[in-house]
């Protein structure tokens, strides 16, 4: 038995002359991520129709739900266009939800086939007949209904019910590729799921500082990573080891400027890498006034050290809501164990909070950190996370 997919598109239907190019991207992708098995990805009016076979179908569902650019899905039945067939088909979807206690629906209605005999409402009303008559608890409510049964007349008839909500959004790399600065905490993987919803390919940069930061914290990065390819079809983690630049932060610089000194090293790692791998801009977790490094005039010093856009999707986000989209995909479990990264190391008591520009420029270029960060950014070590049905958890990491 096959189970069939309804996907709805939602932002790409507004492109214009290239949109074609967007659907194409779109298709590709979730044809990647099922590429395990069998599957049949066709589009027509605005909508895609995907069929797999039912002992898959729970695999797809999890592709639709994490891939960009899809606004929803519903299971929907394939019939031939008779009010006979259409009615049993939407008997057969509302049977369950009537047994759960669903007790207000209404129809709605789509006819493309103009030359079939019914007018959209006609088939509604026909439907909603049919509903009524085998589940007689029920009734109609046309402006807060519990359920709603959808028909679609095209080439066939097509019947659903309330769907699921899926990433929205643009496919992923229609943005072109972009190089995540990836922590330990809440924010920054909140950053990158937000900017793979733009259409902005991933690989992501992590900063390690063994042996003051452990195995564990760089395994909670490498979870978050691997939960963030389910999103975007697969991902890279870039580790570039930080130890002898945290050295030098620490011994050349004044104590108040180390975390300062630091995130703009990390921007210039990240600068470099970009650039040799062909990435067009920089994503960072960064939230205005969140931390001491997060002021507008540190972010202004610290963002000198690249030319590439820098992208900070959270820079106007509340903290609250932050956490709650790091609730919804998945992340924050594993975000919150206890195993610090390198952006804690060394963190000064009173750190500086609005860098004056010209002077710190000078400042820092005179201690001359570009060597010692090329270096570290010529070690850099790369682990590929491939797109898998089952993201890792929290509780589920091994220690």
């Amino acid at each position: 038995m096959d189970a069939l997919f309804l996907i709805k598109i939602g932002e790409i239907r507004l492109k214009d002359g290239n949109r074609a190019e967007f659907e194409n991207r779109l298709k590709r992708d979730i044809k990647r991520r099922l590429s395990s098995f069998h599957s049949e990805l066709t589009s027509r009016e605005g909508r895609y129709y995907l069929k797999v076979d039912e002992e898959n179908a729970a695999q797809a569902e999890f592709a639709l739900s994490r891939t960009p650019g899809v606004n929803g899905w519903a299971r929907a039945v394939k019939t031939p266009k008779t009010m006979d067939r259409i009615a049993g088909a939407a008997l057969d979807a509302m049977a369950p939800l009537a047994a759960r206690g669903i007790s207000t629906f209404k129809v709605e209605s789509r006819r493309s086939d103009k030359g079939f005999p019914l007018d959209s409402y006609g088939i509604s009303r026909e439907v909603g007949g049919a509903i009524l008559e085998r589940f007689p608890a029920m009734r109609v409510d046309v402006h807060n209904p519990h359920a709603t049964v959808y028909v679609e007349v095209r080439e066939k008839a097509y019947v659903y019910t309330d769907g699921t909500s899926g990433v929205r959004g643009l496919p992923v790399g229609s943005g072109g590729r972009g190089l995540l600065l990836l922590s330990g905490g809440i924010d920054s993987p909140v950053a990158g799921y937000m900017m793979l919803g733009r259409g902005l390919a991933l690989e992501s940069l992590y900063f390690h500082a063994y042996p003051y930061t452990s195995r564990e914290a760089w395994e909670k990065v490498r979870d978050l990573a691997a939960n963030l390819a389910t999103y975007s079809g697969g991902m890279l983690l870039h580790t570039a080891h930080f130890t002898e630049v945290q050295l030098k932060i620490k011994k050349d610089a004044l104590p108040e400027k180390t975390t300062l000194y630091l995130r703009a090293c990390m921007m210039l790692a990240a600068d470099m890498l970009a650039k040799r791998r062909g990435l067009n801009s920089i994503v960072s977790g960064e939230s205005l006034g969140q931390v001491a490094s997060q002021t507008a005039e540190n972010m202004r010093f610290t963002g000198a050290y690249t030319d590439l856009a820098i992208l900070r999707p959270l820079a106007g986000t509340d903290k609250e809501d932050t956490i709650r989209t790091a609730r919804t995909i998945g992340t924050y479990d594993i975000s919150i164990l206890p195993y610090e990264d390198c952006c804690v190391l060394f963190s000064p008591k009173h750190p500086v909070l609005k860098a004056k520009f010209e002077e710190e420029r000078a400042a820092f270029d005179a201690l001359g950190f570009r060597d010692v960060v090329a270096e570290a950014v010529a070690g850099v070590e790369t682990v590929e996370l491939p797109f898998t049905f089952t993201p890792p958890r929290a509780a589920e990491v091994p220690r």
